[in-house]
């Protein structure tokens, strides 16, 4: 059990946790949670091979965006919350254009691909995190 010192230490941190942060929490498991539920659509719909496909991709990329995000909850400076809006935006987008195409062959222009790049933007962005003098 915890001690009455570090149940004062967890208190003080857990309020010291940045908006931000909690948003990136609470962003990263719902996509987490949404990632498992299209996944398991994926295992049962009766989808051709091309849309199938398509959504297999995104909820890939859905996953992996959804432990970005709780990887930059975990931190506090500029770098990782850029990285978190990034993330957020990134796949809001690149899921939205990929499972339009795979649920009713809507095609949404570069909605995908802009998704896609701030992705890779919020993984420079994780990358420079690193060198962030100010972690807390």
């Amino acid at each position: 059990m915890y001690t009455d010192d570090r149940k004062r230490e967890v208190c003080i941190a857990m309020r010291k946790q940045t908006v931000l942060s909690r948003l990136w929490w609470s962003f990263g498991a719902l996509n987490g949670l949404a990632a498992v539920a299209l996944a398991a659509v994926a295992a049962h719909a009766e989808l051709q091979a091309a849309p199938l496909a398509a959504l297999r991709s995104g909820v890939e990329v859905q996953g992996w965006h959804a432990a970005a995000l709780l990887v930059c909850a975990l931190r506090s400076d500029r770098m990782t919350d850029a990285a978190g809006a990034a993330f957020a935006l990134g796949t809001v987008l690149f899921c939205i254009g990929v499972y339009a195409v795979a649920f009713a062959n809507l095609h949404l222009g570069p909605v995908a691909p802009f998704g896609g790049t701030l992705l890779m933007l919020g993984w420079v962005f994780l990358f420079l995190s690193a060198f962030s003098p100010n972690v807390t």
